[in-house]
């Protein structure tokens, strides 16, 4: 006799089915599909009955160590199913009491495959460890397991969400009772570490149990991975790969690889790349891309763990293989993930490598111009379809923005998506090949090579017009008067004398290279006594005549320019009188000179006031 329950579902599966219990085992068969699981009554050998979110269920363990779990029974259900269940295989069913506290502080215990957390006793939730993909210290005190995604490649519209993280905080420290050689890391006298460390170092073991349920296929030992960076051993299984490092341990499924690229890095070593759709973690950081790094000369000589048959069933994957490292890597990659492997395009770079050096922001990496994509491998590679470029813009081309610049230029690729992103740094002998790159793809390009020239072009322009004024005499009193009127005075004062030697042409010329140094530094050779004083002269000397007639006006401004006319006769007399007493002149302020001089109209007393002034 045969017993029915309708509408029940068969583990963590949302799919509904039919269960069946009869003298012979127990059966479940989904409705939408033609998922079916029997359980023979031989391999019955307990059962529980407890209250979880899908109403109750009934929980059956087997010799094996294992266990099936079926929800959605209703509470009329539990007397028919103890009685089934005494009656067919002599087995009692215990009711578990689920703790409804809500209280996120309790206790963990591993129970056979499932990591329980009990609340007073009664356990809250259960976490089945078949299904963490990883486990990593998020902090000192923190441990973070993350779960995989179903292998289910259909996605329904009404599936309901899923939790893909969980984290425990497990503060204090524990004593190893084993495995001290585990501990020895942070320190080899300390008997004492993390109870965050013992947890997640139970968890990676546990975790183990229930995922490594299965034969290696291949196992490569110490490969070199640049990202995220460390060595790590790949253990293959025929649903994932394992990578095992000394602090981070990843799960990958195969179905969660989206793309690989084999890509020669220079003459010596390759680059096997894998693009995940779900990327992993350590810390705060994800990766998105495995960039792994093997030698060209390096070889291995393997054998699968698969029967004939096994091998048989992939595309293109051989018994026994004895080639080089990443050729085996690659080839084993692509057989058990069912995904085709990018290779290098026809693009070759001026010193013939598929790659170009640029950086993106502040990192140094390659540029690969593939077929169908634009590839920066870095420390976090960037991948962009050509199918999404809107345009590319080159810029910082032309000699005209300076040596460094002119040896190297800039690629903005600006995406139909949104991001742009801005390459740099690259070698200006690989412009014409990129440029004939993306235009054989029938990508957009926008060059301002020639608009940076004409920019700066004009402001070349700019500065020869300025240095054409200043050398003219015209402007000369505006920067002498802006810097420091009383230099300037001295500076008169001091260099009259020269100015019937001094001929417009020289003094022009030299007028140029004092415009182009500062006009602090000039003055500082004017004061001096040295070797430049008849230079400077002849550079003061042309400028002096409208420079008196300008420090004149300036001075009689202040009296509402009355005297102006009175001071131009008397000039030279003044100048005169300034030269014949050179050396003490320079150093007192000659602010009041001219003042004395407007006041008084003979030459005489006023120099007699000025002396006992003095």
């Amino acid at each position: 006799m045969t017993t029915q329950f309708d509408a029940i579902f068969h583990g963590l599966s949302p799919e509904l089915g039919k269960f069946r219990i009869a003298a012979s085992g127990m059966a479940w068969k989904g409705v939408d599909s033609d998922k079916m699981v029997a359980i023979s009554s031989a391999d019955i050998k307990w059962a529980q009955w407890l209250r979880v979110a899908r109403n109750y269920q009934l929980r059956v363990g087997l010799k094996d160590r294992s266990r099936e779990i079926f929800d959605g029974f209703g509470r009329e259900d539990h007397d028919k199913l103890s009685q089934l269940l005494k009656q067919h295989f002599s087995v009692t069913l215990e009711t578990k009491e689920v703790s409804f506290k809500g209280w996120n502080w309790g206790v963990t215990d591993f129970q056979g495959e499932d990591l329980a957390f009990l609340v007073s006793n009664k356990a809250s939730f259960e976490l089945p460890l078949s299904e963490v993909a990883n486990s990593n210290i998020a902090g000192r005190t923190e441990v973070s397991l993350e779960f995989t995604t179903p292998s289910g490649s259909k996605k329904s519209k009404g599936a309901p969400d899923e939790m893909v993280e969980i984290r425990f905080y497990v503060p204090g420290t524990v004593n190893r009772d084993r495995g001290s050689d585990a501990g020895s890391q942070k320190s080899d006298d300390e008997e004492e570490v993390s109870a965050a460390q013992a947890f997640h170092d139970a968890i990676k073991e546990k975790a183990e149990i229930g995922q490594v349920a299965g034969d290696i296929i291949l196992s490569f030992e110490e490969v070199l991975v640049l990202t995220p960076r460390g060595r790590y051993d790949v253990d293959m299984f025929p649903d994932f790969l394992r990578l095992r490092g000394k602090t981070y341990d990843y799960k990958i499924m195969y179905n969660s690889i989206s793309r690989l690229f084999l890509l020669p890095k220079d003459d010596q070593h390759v680059l096997f790349i894998l693009g995940l759709s779900t990327p992993i973690r350590q810390g705060q950081t994800r990766y998105q891309y495995l960039v792994m790094q093997f030698s060209r000369e390096e070889e291995i000589t393997a054998e699968l763990n698969m029967s004939e048959e096994e091998v048989a069933q992939y595309d293109r994957l051989k018994k026994n293989y004895e080639d080089p490292t990443f050729e085996v890597v690659s080839g084993v990659f692509r057989a058990l993930s069912k995904k085709k492997i990018i290779g290098a395009g026809s693009f070759t770079s001026h010193a013939g490598h598929p790659g170009i050096k640029a950086n993106l922001k502040a990192v140094q990496g390659d540029l690969f111009l593939l077929e169908k994509y634009v590839f920066f491998v870095s420390k976090q590679p960037t991948l962009v379809e050509l199918s999404d470029i809107h345009q590319v813009v080159f810029s910082r081309l032309g000699a005209g923005l300076g040596a460094t610049a002119a040896r190297t230029f800039d690629v903005k690729i600006v995406t139909k998506s949104g991001p742009e992103y801005t390459f740099t740094s690259i070698n200006k002998e690989e412009h014409e090949g990129t440029e004939a790159y993306l235009k054989e793809k029938k990508v957009k390009v926008k060059n301002e090579m020639m608009e940076g020239e004409l920019i700066m072009a004009g402001v070349d322009d700019e500065d020869e017009e300025m240095q054409s004024v200043a050398s003219s005499g015209e402007e000369v009193p505006k920067p002498r008067g802006i810097n420091d009127e009383e230099d300037s005075e001295d500076d008169e004062d001091f260099h009259v004398s020269d100015s019937d030697s001094g001929s417009p042409t020289e003094a022009s010329s030299d007028d140029e290279g004092a415009q182009t140094a500062s006009d602090a530094s000039g003055d500082r050779d004017f004061i001096k006594k040295g070797k430049g004083k008849g230079k400077a002269a002849k550079k003061k000397a042309p400028a002096k005549d409208k420079a008196d007639e300008s420090d004149a006006e300036d001075d009689s401004k202040p009296k509402k320019a009355a005297p102006r006319p009175k001071p131009k006769p008397k000039k030279s007399d003044d100048a005169m009188d300034v030269d014949e007493e050179p050396p003490a002149k320079p150093k007192p302020k000659p602010k009041p000179k001219p003042k004395a001089k407007q006041d008084g109209g003979e030459e005489g007393p006023a120099r007699k006031k000025i002396k006992k002034s003095d």
